[in-house]
């Protein structure tokens, strides 16, 4: 416990020191861009292929946080050929307006608790960042609460592998024993927060 709550405390530190710019993006001119964005992310429960994952919710995520995904797509820090595809042909403020248009479509949730508490240790890493109910304070910092499951292991699956690069994820996922990705995964995906993209 100790142990956990010192990486916690290291991993905060360290957090505060690599913080980017908040998204400064415009929601009026992200909606021309981030409507094909739609097309997946704004089906309920719809699959990634290969490898098989519901693709992620993105109403409710934080713009800032949505600036960092797209922008690590288009430089190869992660790894999806369809995002690689769509990122790479952005500017920075096409990325920071279509962020803006995407976190504009969520709701405001509270999250409440979940069905499972997650294991202590794990989850006090996670919470140093991404909040005791699952839903980050940081705009740099992903809202997990309410995630898909599959799409919440699948994500520390890559940072553990090394597929998505990011060194403190990376350090953090590397020391999640393998049978608490799963549990810590379930957790959050039973919170409530994030929802799947929709218009009016």
């Amino acid at each position: 416990m100790k142990i956990a709550a010192n990486a916690a405390t290291l991993l905060l530190a360290m957090a505060f020191l690599v913080q980017p710019a908040v998204a400064e993006g415009d929601a009026e001119a992200g909606e021309k861009l981030g409507y094909t964005c739609l097309g997946c992310h704004g089906i309920e429960g719809y699959r990634n292929a290969y490898p098989s994952y519901r693709v992620p919710k993105l109403g409710g995520q934080k713009a800032g946080y949505l600036v960092i995904a797209l922008k690590g797509y288009r430089s190869g820090e992660r790894s999806h050929p369809t995002m690689q595809a769509q990122a790479t042909s952005m500017s920075d403020q096409e990325i920071e307006d279509v962020a803006a248009y995407l976190a504009s479509l969520g709701g405001d949730t509270v999250a409440s608790g979940g069905s499972e508490a997650p294991p202590l240790e794990a989850a006090a890493a996670c919470a140093a960042c991404h909040g005791q109910n699952g839903i980050s304070m940081n705009a740099a910092w992903p809202t997990l609460a309410g995630q898909y499951e599959s799409y919440l292991k699948h994500a520390l699956d890559q940072y553990r592998s090394g597929a998505r690069k990011n060194a403190i994820m990376a350090a953090q996922a590397a020391i999640i024993a393998e049978e608490d990705v799963a549990l810590l995964a379930r957790y959050y995906a039973n919170l409530n927060g994030l929802e799947t993209t929709k218009v009016d």
